[in-house]
């Protein structure tokens, strides 16, 4: 029988993917943008992001060459926003310290700002015909299933068994094919739920299909509460305009603009009339929205605020104010996109 990688290259090349947008390229910059936009995000979520993105910065220069803010903005709505933090930072080193080409090794790629162990490999194969195993979700998931190996891939010990098993798997020529031969098993067949056994091309060897271990196997994550925070937050409307607090360039929502925290709703007044020089008219509460994070679980509970400039009252500061209809492009954090564009906030009545 065919060993592990030549059943999968035999597979990928009659029922995998072809038409990828990325695929139709090995330029390291079109590579390395869609494998940064493909971490924890699915193919038909990045596929209009990635086009706007190579339409906006069609080269590591131009990317390079923009703001901050302007990046967050084009990528508002992809979510992990530190993956476009360092996507530029990457770009301006790469321009910086490398005259704007790639470096073709493994090692070297690594070193890069947002580049691990795993997306240097896929480059370096990709462009460069390293031969380099790779080890992102798809492939934890087909190794620990077809293997049968037990324990969370996220421990270390795991986490280094899955890597030697990677690379022992690896085949000595068409290592490009094999990678993606097992993007595309982990993306339509090998899937999270529901697995497609039995058009899997190496189902027979499968240990997980053979005990029954497909619905178990990877296995979760140990369990652990996940705690909920809770905050008020104003929705600062003056005019058709709404005030947007920028946020600090690291932690949660690093770089973006959002709504402000205030204490509780009795302190609006106070806090805007001392930070920010601004009255309140009038003022409600909508209804608290949740928004699940990897390790918490975030409930704001909005307060729509109508402001006006305090009499005798300094400037305020760090605020940007921004027009209600022109909030494309702004870099907003998902539900604060989704509450700004609510009836109760366009339309408050």
């Amino acid at each position: 029988m065919p060993d592990f990688a030549d059943r999968l290259i035999a597979w990928q090349a009659r029922h995998g993917r072809h038409d990828l947008p990325w695929q139709q390229s090995r330029d390291p910059y079109r590579v390395w943008l869609s494998e940064v936009m493909l971490q924890q995000t699915q193919v038909d979520t990045v596929i209009p992001f990635y086009a706007r993105f190579l339409e906006r910065f069609p080269d590591v220069r131009a990317l390079a060459a923009a703001r901050l803010d302007e990046v967050l903005g084009l990528w508002s709505g992809l979510g992990y926003y530190a993956r476009a933090r360092n996507l530029h930072a990457c770009a301006r080193q790469v321009v910086d310290n490398q005259a704007g080409e790639f470096p073709g090794s493994v090692e070297a790629l690594a070193q890069l700002p947002g580049i691990g162990r795993s997306t240097a490999a896929a480059i370096a194969t990709f462009c460069f015909g390293a031969r380099a195993a790779i080890l992102d979700g798809n492939v934890r998931r087909i190794l620990c299933r077809h293997f049968g190996i037990e324990g969370h891939p996220g421990q270390a010990a795991v986490q280094e068994r899955l890597w030697l098993l990677a690379e022992a798997e690896l085949p000595a020529r068409d290592a490009d094919r094999y990678i993606q031969a097992q993007m595309d098993l982990g993306a339509t067949l090998c899937t999270r739920s529901r697995p497609a056994c039995t058009r899997c091309p190496v189902s027979k060897t499968c240990a997980a299909l053979a005990t029954g271990r497909c619905a178990t196997l990877p296995e979760a994550r140990p369990r652990k509460a996940k705690p909920t925070r809770h905050q008020h937050v104003a929705i600062l409307r003056r005019g058709h305009e709404v005030l947007l607090e920028p946020r600090p360039p690291e932690g949660l929502w690093g770089g973006l603009l959002t709504l402000p925290e205030v204490a509780s709703p009795a302190e609006l007044g106070p806090w805007l009339a001392r930070d920010h020089g601004l009255a309140v008219e009038r003022w409600r509460a909508l209804e608290p929205v949740r928004h699940a994070f990897t390790h918490f679980t975030l409930e704001m509970q909005p307060l729509l605020v109508e402001v006006r400039s305090a009499e005798g009252s300094a400037s305020g500061t760090r605020l940007a104010s921004i027009a209600l209809d022109r909030l494309d492009g702004v870099p907003l954090p998902a539900p604060v996109r989704r509450l700004l564009a609510s009836p109760e906030v366009q339309f408050p009545g």
